[in-house]
């Protein structure tokens, strides 16, 4: 690539009133072009075509996006798509789906997520390798299209996509965030895939509990196939969450109609390309467990969970159908079961491998570099506290009560 600098482009700092395209050039040893969308539309055929034979994760689907955008951002945000294009030749690279948004009297831009993508991560055209100097120009060019902001806070990112380098994830300013991810390579039987790639413990207990299940009637792993089950299967989702989380006195998105509606919706256009899974476990015509997942490229990323414990108490709903889901996902040949973001006990305990994401959070004003600072030192407490069992247990009990008394009112 080219590695003469050239001048960049200057960018105003309102964002435009329609589809904003404004191709710049910056000087790095690879030098890239960016172009500035402010519509989803606007690179709807690059998208696809990034998703069908690039490389990127379920969480940036365009029907998922899509969603997001028309459901979930916030009034006076804005969508920021940037597409990054190779200097020389003009071949588009990479998508990346940013917002901007108003926060405390300040202007933040963030990833084009509003609380339902696990993962931020660009999409790319292919599976070449990165490197951190050709991340950096790349982030260079995105800047430079980009209206002007008190800060960037982007978190949830992975170190690698599908095997690939994440561009995010090499830049210099990202550090460590306090999400950690876990998931399991799965390969082989569909049958033996618990017992060769899980803990023994795991796979005796899960054993178990299985055995328990089928004492009380026929058991079943049903997936919604119609908008009628959708709507059956993930109202008893909505269900068994809000009651389960009231009764830890723990926050759920899922009290937001809004994102309710939006994960419904979700469900029912994902039966059409088999992008979005829902399914039920149900014991003597019951439902006990209900698992949301979505899917992309050999991975099985398994999202909402819920269950109802009081059917079975002396039994784990929810590793019922997450063991059982992971020999469906063979049986269907995906190749890696995604856990998610959360330190949850039994996602070690079944074996599964952590991964720790970055994030990008920075301030370009007073008022920004203020609100980095303050999320800076929450995710530290938080970083401390969680390592502090007995001060964890402690925290949590006081957030239960204090979430029950404001119910209670």
């Amino acid at each position: 690539m080219a590695g003469q600098a050239v001048q960049i482009a200057t960018v105003d700092d309102g964002l435009p009133a329609g589809q904003a395209s404004r191709p710049v050039t910056v000087p790095a040893n690879d030098a890239y072009t960016a172009r500035l969308h402010t519509s989803l539309e606007a690179v709807r055929p690059l998208w696809l075509r990034f998703q069908m034979d690039g490389v990127c994760t379920a969480h940036q689907h365009f029907a998922w996006v899509e969603g997001i955008v028309a459901r979930l951002m916030p009034a006076g945000a804005a969508p920021l798509i940037v597409e990054v294009n190779d200097a020389v030749t003009g071949a588009p690279l990479m998508l990346v789906p940013l917002m901007l948004r108003s926060a405390f009297q300040h202007r933040v831009i963030e990833w084009l997520s509003c609380g339902v993508c696990d993962y931020s991560a660009p999409l790319l055209a292919d599976a070449g390798a990165w490197t951190a100097q050709s991340a950096q120009a790349a982030w260079a060019a995105v800047r430079s299209v980009l209206p002007s902001a008190d800060r960037f806070h982007i978190t949830g990112i992975p170190r690698r996509i599908s095997g690939v380098a994440n561009p995010l994830a090499l830049l210099t300013t990202t550090r460590d965030s306090v999400q950690t991810t876990f998931g399991l390579a799965i390969d082989g039987d569909p049958e033996t895939v618990l017992k060769r790639l899980c803990r023994p413990s795991f796979v005796k207990e899960f054993g178990k509990d299985w055995r328990r299940l089928e004492r009380l009637g026929a058991v079943e792993l049903v997936q919604a196939g119609s908008p009628e089950q959708v709507e059956e299967i993930f109202g008893e989702l909505v269900r068994m969450r809000l009651s389960r989380f009231r009764e830890l006195g723990r926050f759920d998105l899922l009290t937001q109609e809004a994102v309710v509606d939006f994960y419904r919706d979700a469900a029912i256009q994902g039966l059409s390309d088999g992008s979005v899974r829902l399914f039920g476990l149900r014991v003597g015509g019951s439902l006990i467990a209900v698992q949301y997942l979505l899917v992309h490229q050999g991975t099985v990323h398994a999202l909402l969970i819920a269950m109802d414990q009081s059917v079975v108490p002396n039994v784990s709903p929810g590793m019922a159908i997450i063991g059982r889901l992971m020999g469906w996902a063979r049986e269907q040949d995906f190749d890696y079961f995604d856990l998610s973001v959360g330190n949850q006990s039994y996602k070690e305990h079944m074996g599964a491998k952590g991964s720790v994401l970055v994030e990008l959070s920075h301030g370009y004003t007073m008022r920004g570099r203020a609100a980095s600072t303050a999320i800076v030192l929450r995710n530290r407490t938080e970083a401390f506290v969680r390592s502090k069992p007995r001060l964890l247990d402690a925290a949590q009990r006081l957030m239960r009560g204090l979430r029950r008394s404001r119910g209670g009112r």
